[in-house]
């Protein structure tokens, strides 16, 4: 029988392939980034240990980036187009088609996962599936990255692509707590002609 969470990916997949290009044409380099979320996430990748992921990667600038911070990285995604325009552009880099809901990667074996606007197609009844996912396969004392677009209070909206969800910090912090994260640092960004931004930095809790 298939899942809600199978339902919901198959649609952000067939809405993203469909606007692929648009997608990467406004949002697939790292000039379309705000220099404060270049400086958040060098200076996250710079106390990272180990191999790191970029989860839902998109075209691959960010992975492209993390490299450059001295990262071994690789990136994921769900859509086929980010995935070969990634593979074009970084040939020297890995680039894999999947869902991060059930990763490859073997438990533990993560320094760090950067998840930047991965998450915002997750509703809050089952953002714990790809939260367990990044704890699963992040080592204790690892990293990782989230960005979001930031609310008072947790709901959709109509984005351009396909439905997304907005999160206050405090409720997605409480998230990842649940899923086994210590929260180390949170992020708020305001601007007039978008969107409220959030990031939250978080540190993989011991196992044990």
């Amino acid at each position: 029988m298939e899942t809600t969470s199978g339902r919901r990916g198959d649609t952000v997949r067939e809405s993203y392939s469909a606007r692929s290009q648009e997608y990467t044409d406004l949002l697939g380099s790292m000039t379309s980034t705000h220099p404060s979320d270049r400086a958040l996430v060098g200076s996250w990748a710079a106390d990272l240990t180990g191999p790191v992921l970029d989860a839902g990667c998109g075209p691959g600038q960010w992975t492209d980036f993390l490299a450059g911070c001295g990262q071994a990285v690789s990136g994921i995604d769900l859509v086929p187009e980010f995935v070969e325009r990634a593979r074009m552009q970084y040939p020297s880099l890995s680039f894999e088609l999947g869902s991060f809901e059930a990763l490859g990667a073997a438990t533990e074996s993560l320094g760090g996962v950067l998840s930047w606007y991965s998450l915002i197609h997750h509703s809050p009844q089952d953002i714990q599936t790809p939260l367990a996912e990044f704890a699963r396969v992040i080592r204790p004392g690892g990293g990782l990255l989230v960005g979001f677009f930031e609310a008072g209070t947790p709901g959709p909206f109509d984005h351009a692509v396909t439905t997304a969800y907005r999160w206050p910090v405090a409720e997605l912090s409480q998230e990842l707590v649940a899923a086994g994260f210590e929260v180390i640092e949170t992020h708020t960004r305001t601007a007039s002609g978008t969107r409220p931004h959030g990031a939250i930095t978080a540190r993989r809790q011991s196992t044990r």
